[in-house]
């Protein structure tokens, strides 16, 4: 089976193109800042630098072995899905269910390794460029030189390997096993996220306004809380079709095929809900901070400066992702689509009625996923500024929100769109010709 993956990978590159993708980016990110572990080793580095340099690294490595997963998760499933029938043929020919996940596993190990050796340039590029960050700050000693060694290669090849390996293997079992048990565990999940999410944004209260860990537990609580949300986004997608009654033939479409699609929606959802939240609650209580340490007249610590860097490269890390999963998803899902497209044309649908179909479910998914992010978001926000300013909701909330929505807007909807423009150039027949 490992030939047979072998082969698959060298006939069909383009099809892997999206977790090569993913896997690129994922393994030069966890390597950049695991490379802060090879320069905090260095002799001669005092142990204030090391200690920055060795926090950076544990808790934007974890963030970044997160989101390589879900990266990674989200380009197989879909890449997976596409491929029912031919796993199907193979079924039928004789292969078990082993040997499936073994081909398909094989494939995302070979993508992931070219994915990893494609990184290393970046990572070392990167890895320099964030160690000039930290000097730049005064966080970090100008003495301190910057070190690629084997804890950032070892980091790299070995989060990206189990990332994609358990991503095909959760894959393949999603088409070889019944639903109903993949959507105990899911559940299961959702709730324990939850549960842990609502613990920490509580446990904000017990701290004082000027303890400088008090943006950790309602950023945290916030993340835990939008997994969970996210975990659970195709049954409130469900939920909120159930109650929507669309209006025009592009609305009746759009609903109608959402409803047969929650499943192959999840990893959309999942990116949404987790960037909205992530970055909505990060970037807002950062500012928050940021302002009263300016308006009471205080410079802030090398601790402060430090967490203040880590959020911002959070973030950016996360966009980057986000973007890359839902233009990665988006894309190879409405490509695929492009019979379907047809036969909705040969049956009397315009050009202008199926853009519209392709609109309004974009417009309904990322609504949705815009929606509980931001349950999540202010379910930190508002703990931190109660305790932190004896406000509700802070003022600069709504920049930050309208920014964030603005992008998940932009990105979703116009890869959609612009991808389903370019699949109605094909002439239906042409289109429904492949699936005959």
């Amino acid at each position: 089976m490992f030939a047979l993956a072998m082969r698959s990978v060298r006939r069909r590159p383009g099809r892997f193109l999206a977790t090569l993708l993913s896997a690129f980016l994922g393994a030069a990110i966890v390597m950049t800042f695991q490379s802060l572990h090879d320069t905090a080793g260095q002799p001669g580095v005092d142990p204030a630098s090391s200690e920055i340099l060795r926090i950076s690294a544990d808790v934007v490595g974890g963030y970044g072995t997160l989101l390589v997963f879900f990266a990674v998760a989200s380009t197989l499933t879909v890449n997976v899905r596409q491929r029912a029938a031919q796993l199907e043929v193979l079924r039928c020919s004789g292969a078990t269910p082993a040997q499936l996940k073994r081909m398909v596993v094989g494939e995302a190990v070979v993508v992931a390794l070219a994915g990893t050796a494609l990184g290393v340039p970046t990572a070392m590029a990167g890895g320099r460029l964030l160690l000039a960050m930290f000097r730049d700050s005064g966080q970090v000693a100008r003495s301190v030189d910057h070190s690629f060694g084997i804890v950032a290669l070892a980091s790299g090849v070995g989060v990206t390997l189990l990332a994609s390996a358990g991503a095909a293997l959760l894959a393949v079992r999603r088409v070889t096993r019944r639903r109903q048990r993949h959507g105990r565990v899911r559940v299961f999940l959702a709730y324990g996220a939850l549960a842990a999410g609502a613990s920490a944004v509580c446990s904000t209260f017990a701290l004082s306004a000027t303890d400088e860990m008090l943006m950790v537990p309602p950023v945290y609580g916030a993340i835990l809380l939008s997994v969970g949300l996210a975990l659970a986004a195709p049954r409130l997608l469900k939920g909120v079709l159930g109650r929507w009654a669309p209006r025009g033939a592009s609305g009746w479409l759009a609903v109608r095929n959402l409803r047969q699609r929650t499943g192959e929606l999840a990893g959309i959802l999942t990116a949404l809900v987790l960037f909205t939240a992530v970055s909505t609650a990060t970037l807002t209580m950062q500012a928050v901070e940021s302002d009263a340490v300016a308006a009471s007249g205080l410079v802030k610590s090398a601790d402060a400066k430090n967490l203040e860097t880590l959020n911002f490269t959070v973030v950016g890390i996360i966009a980057v992702f986000v973007c890359v999963m839902l233009v990665n998803s988006l894309y190879a899902a409405t490509t695929y689509r492009a019979g379907e497209f047809g036969r909705q044309r040969l049956a009397g649908a315009t050009p202008g009625q199926v853009l519209g179909m392709v609109g309004t479910e974009g417009l309904v998914v990322t609504a949705v996923g815009l929606l509980f992010g931001t349950v999540a978001a202010l379910a930190g926000i508002v703990p931190f500024a109660v305790v932190r300013g004896d406000v509700v909701v802070p003022e600069q909330t709504a920049g930050v929100w309208a920014a964030v929505v603005a992008t998940g807007v932009a990105v979703t909807l116009g890869t959609s769109l612009v991808t389903a423009r370019r699949a109605l150039r094909t002439p239906a027949v042409r289109a429904v010709a492949p699936a005959a």
